[in-house]
């Protein structure tokens, strides 16, 4: 959406006030609000005329060529032994990853994979995918979210979530993997799933839904189905979506069953597979026991009679291939216009873009093994944007924090990187930056590696320094909190304490949050117990501080925390700079979208 606006300069250098945006200052929000019809119709037709002159003015633009300084940060034998320390340290959680990578990959087991393909003649979830996606270079969410969970592994958590190109649109796809518990709900199932639609919705990607679900599994109904972030949350964000105009798309390639039945009905184009999906409340052993009637599961919700009697269904297809080439067609319907459609309208060539300096593979190294063994961030910044190219917003005041702005893979961004603790100075300079970023609309790149433990308070002097530190803070939590622009953070060490939610945090609504694999995510560090635990004698306090502290270490990795979805999943250094390419390539697609101007209700099927 674009910014309140109270005029309009139309040709001629005549200033029309007629031309406003939707927003609370503007007539067409307040008709809207009012009920005048006809004068409803005149401020829509303007707010149309308007959004055609802001986008016909757009697509002569260019943008500014960058003359940034170089970030001229090479390695140092100063370095080498907090290198080696970290690269060992990379190794070994690389390996971890490796391990829990190859257990999400083997799904359910080869018995339950034997019996999805052969018995059930189905399709493999990453086989599907091959066939909806334009290749396999999408980016996965959250992929080992589900491993160990208190009531057991679930792969995957039981579906895939991503965002990959379906015929050079990015879309959010959302496919269950029925060789999990034969594709069962859980609560961490549910969760994820959310957190897709979320993604969905902050950054306006359409949204395809690949269902081969048996329901939620009713031994932990009470974690999946009353509060307001579970299962009818999904419904929910389905309305939500439609009425925001962000299309979805079902595929019904198995199971459909009780509240699952309503994600193909509540989408605004359905596709069923003839033989192998089934959309229904009750299925074949629910209508035995409550009325003896023996009834197949085809007769009762097979796609055929969803296609020809009911209407649940738009697309009858004979197998899945032709399933997922009806999807692709659906979404070459949608009203956008891609960016390299306008280029060769135009003539032209996209802009080569600049490589770092120095190899990616550095940043092993420089993923710290702790706060202790961190290394200049500057280092990790040069080691991502184009050209190691970096313009540093306030250099010398508050030098904890590092602020500045880059491109990475052209995309210009505002990064704010932890160089230290966030001192008052840094704080204050965060604020700054924050709220510039957000006057010139530049997306905010987060690099977040905080203090292990909160700041003691020895002496009245260090009490009134802690205070104007907390009040300088609690401004930068303001400011990244109400900023309206896009924010991407990566945790490349520890996500610790309230210095975690000033760089933006889970909490604090990030279009996407990534953990490096030796990140640490916990109020304080392993190692810090004492801050946490009350004074007491000395054996019975080193002994709780030895317990803390092994709990910390375990319940603070990278892996714990990416099982429980607080993230949206663990990368690696080396491959940091695509999936920053990838997000800001999402994020901007959304001004492509032609039609994008709210509705009052939702698409709904008669």
């Amino acid at each position: 959406m674009f910014r309140c606006m109270t005029r309009r300069v139309c040709g001629g250098g005549i200033v029309c006030p007629a031309f406003v945006l939707p927003c609370s200052h503007s007539p067409s929000w307040n008709l809207r609000h009012t009920g005048d019809k006809s004068q409803q119709c005149l401020a829509e037709r303007r707010w149309q005329c308007s959004v055609r002159l802001l986008s016909s003015a757009a697509e002569g633009r260019r943008a500014l060529p960058s003359a940034f300084p170089v970030l001229d940060q090479p390695l140092q034998p100063i370095h080498q032994h907090v290198y080696e320390a970290n690269l060992r340290n990379s190794a070994t959680c690389h390996k971890r990853y490796t391990e829990l990578r190859e257990k999400v990959r083997k799904g359910g087991g080869d018995n339950a994979i034997a019996r999805h393909t052969q018995r059930n003649r189905k399709l493999l979830v990453k086989d599907r995918l091959r066939l909806l996606l334009d290749d396999e270079d999408f980016l996965e969410l959250s992929p080992l979210a589900g491993l160990g969970l208190a009531y057991g592994d679930i792969p995957s958590a039981g579906c895939l979530t991503g965002i990959g190109k379906i015929n050079g649109l990015w879309c959010m796809f959302i496919a269950n993997d029925a060789t999990v518990k034969g594709g069962t709900a859980y609560p961490i199932t549910v969760k994820k799933q959310l957190r897709a639609q979320e993604v969905a919705i902050q950054n306006r990607l359409p949204c395809v839904y690949l269902v081969d679900s048996g329901g939620a599994f009713l031994p932990l109904q009470s974690e999946i189905f009353p509060d307001k972030n579970q299962g009818g949350r999904t419904f929910y964000n389905e309305a939500i979506m439609s009425a925001m105009k962000i299309p979805q798309v079902s595929v019904v390639c198995g199971s459909c069953t009780a509240g699952g039945a309503y994600i193909p009905t509540m989408a605004e184009e359905t596709v069923m597979v003839h033989r192998i999906g089934t959309i229904f409340l009750g299925g074949p052993p629910l209508v035995k026991a409550a009325t003896g009637e023996e009834v197949t599961p085809e007769d009762l919700g097979g796609a055929r009679l969803h296609a020809e009697v009911s209407g649940c269904v738009d697309h009858f297809a004979r197998e899945e291939r032709e399933a997922y080439e009806y999807t692709r067609n659906i979404i070459s319907t949608l009203n956008y216009q891609l960016p390299e459609e306008e280029e060769v309208e135009k003539g032209r060539k996209k802009r080569p873009e600049e490589e770092p300096l120095y190899s990616s593979e550095e940043l092993l190294g420089l993923a710290p093994l702790n706060y202790n063994y961190s290394i200049d961030v500057k280092m990790v910044i040069s080691r991502l944007t184009d050209g190691s190219r970096f313009q540093e917003f306030k250099a010398r005041y508050g030098t904890t924090l590092v602020t500045g702005f880059a491109r990475i893979h052209g995309h210009l961004v505002g990064i704010l990187a932890n160089n230290g603790q966030l001192s008052y100075e840094a704080a204050l300079k965060g604020s700054h930056f924050v709220q510039l970023c957000d006057q010139r609309d530049v997306p905010l790149l987060f690099l977040q590696n905080t203090a292990p433990t909160p700041a003691l308070t020895l002496s009245t002097t260090q009490a009134e320094m802690n205070s104007n530190r907390l009040k300088a803070q609690g401004s930068m939590i303001s400011a990244v909190a109400c900023a309206s622009v896009p924010k991407v953070t990566v945790v490349i060490g520890g996500c610790h304490g309230a210095d975690s939610y000033a760089m933006c945090g889970r909490a604090f609504d990030p279009n996407f949050l990534f953990l490096w694999p030796n990140a640490r995510v916990s109020v304080v560090a392993p190692g810090h117990a004492d801050s946490l635990l009350p004074p007491g004698g000395e054996e019975e306090e080193n002994k709780q501080k030895e317990e803390m502290n092994v709990r910390l270490k375990d319940e603070s990795s990278a892996f714990f925390s990416s099982g429980r979805l607080w993230d949206d999943g663990v990368i690696l250094p080396q491959d940091t700079r695509k999936v920053l390419r990838d997000c800001l390539d999402i994020i901007k697609q959304q001004q492509y979208q032609l039609s994008t101007h709210k509705l009052r209700s939702p698409l709904l099927r008669m």
